[in-house]
């Protein structure tokens, strides 16, 4: 199972921070799917969206030491 891909805009945290969210979004979806339905197949798909959370808070760390003190507030 495929994980989610960014957007090619790599050097831009706004575009970072967008995906967190669309992934988090899913994550809730998929939550309600499983309490619907329980089901091995979902648990999997959460599993992958938790992964690729940790990818992006990664990625958002290195456009944070990238940006030093230049990141608004």
């Amino acid at each position: 199972m495929a994980g989610f891909n960014v957007a090619s805009r790599d050097n831009d945290p706004v575009q970072t921070v967008r995906t967190i969210a669309r992934v988090a979004q899913m994550l809730v979806e998929l939550r309600d799917e499983y309490v619907q339905r329980p089901r091995q197949d979902t648990l999997q798909q959460i599993e992958q969206r938790l992964e690729d959370l940790t990818r992006l808070r990664d990625e958002l760390r290195h456009h944070l030491e990238d940006l030093g003190d230049d990141v608004p507030i």
